[in-house]
């Protein structure tokens, strides 16, 4: 099957060419642990890395500010990454590390003033994935031309919208679609805009599986398990962002 993304097409005919390039040579094939142990590995970097934020980084005047610039930086490097197909460890997990630093510094924020709140983001963001992946490997939910369509136009407009939410945000200090402070009123497009969001990141989860699938069965060399974890990892960082943030607006 031929996604109706351009970026994994691109990965797939990229793919392609270094299989019949590469085919009579000693590469050795990306295979299913090879992209689990990668997975697991980015979430140990940005596990520890928001750990040791969530001690050390300090409540300080101008850490808004540090933490807009780097969700900034981090979209623009998941941009970077995935319409690039780059392969490199090194800039997929500085992105771990960066999500990491923020992760560690939000969490920390909301779990001050809702206890408890950041076990059940966790928990729900391994429900949904694991429940995601329960369906896809039962074949009830299929990566078809039209779920891709779907699932990847209403991220990108999710991440313009939330580009351009984040910089009215800095500049006129109104929330908009997303509200970034842990406490007060919320209207009812921010909750409308969380659950769409959810539902965009969890459906995302079968194109991953669909690309991991394919490339495996492709024969692909084994540093494209690099990209397939770092899919996998930004869905599961958009994923806890969204349902923390939802879980906060609940408890207000």
């Amino acid at each position: 099957m031929r996604s109706n993304n351009p970026v994994l097409n691109r990965l797939d005919e990229t793919g392609r060419v270094e299989t019949r390039v590469l085919g009579s040579r000693d590469v050795e094939p990306m295979t299913v642990d090879d992209v689990v142990i990668r997975t697991v590995g980015l979430l140990v970097v940005t596990g520890a890395t928001a750990a040791v934020s969530w001690v050390v980084i300090p409540d300080v005047a101008w850490l808004g500010a540090a933490l807009a610039g780097s969700a900034l930086a981090s979209i623009a490097l998941v941009l970077v990454i995935s319409l690039r197909g780059i392969t490199n460890p090194v800039p997929i997990v500085g992105y771990a590390l960066l999500q990491g630093l923020l992760l560690g510094v939000a969490s920390r924020a909301f779990e001050q003033v809702y206890p408890g709140i950041v076990v059940q983001a966790v928990a729900g963001t391994s429900g949904v994935f694991l429940g995601m992946a329960a369906l896809y490997r039962a074949r009830v939910i299929r990566a078809t031309p039209r779920l891709a369509r779907l699932v990847i136009g209403t991220l990108l407009g999710i991440a313009v919208l939330s580009v351009v939410n984040l910089v009215s945000y800095l500049i006129s200090g109104r929330p908009g679609l997303e509200v970034y402070s842990v406490s007060g009123e919320v209207g009812w497009l921010p909750y409308a805009f969380s659950v769409v969001a959810i539902i965009a990141g969890a459906f995302s989860f079968i194109l991953d599986f669909d690309l991991v699938e394919r490339s495996v069965r492709d024969g692909r060399p084994r540093r494209y398990a690099w990209l397939s974890a770092f899919g996998l990892l930004t869905g599961l960082v958009f994923l806890y962002w969204q349902l923390l943030r939802l879980l906060s607006y609940l408890r207000r």
